[in-house]
């Protein structure tokens, strides 16, 4: 799931599979692995990238 995670960049929108209810997120940050995302309904998380494979959202 790293590689996925991988290309996430600054300002790019994804979804947490595993919480649906989180809502949209935006990536704050990517660094060696760790995520940080500023869920619409959850606030700011610190995801670790090789546990979960967040989802992109390319269309609003």
């Amino acid at each position: 799931m790293d590689d996925l995670n991988a290309m996430l960049e600054p300002g790019m929108l994804v979804t947490h599979p595993e919480q649906p209810d989180w809502g949209t997120g935006q990536v704050q940050s990517n660094i060696a692995g760790r995520v940080t995302v500023n869920f619409r309904e959850q606030g700011k998380v610190v995801i670790d990238g090789r546990r979960v494979g967040l989802v992109p959202v390319f269309d609003n």
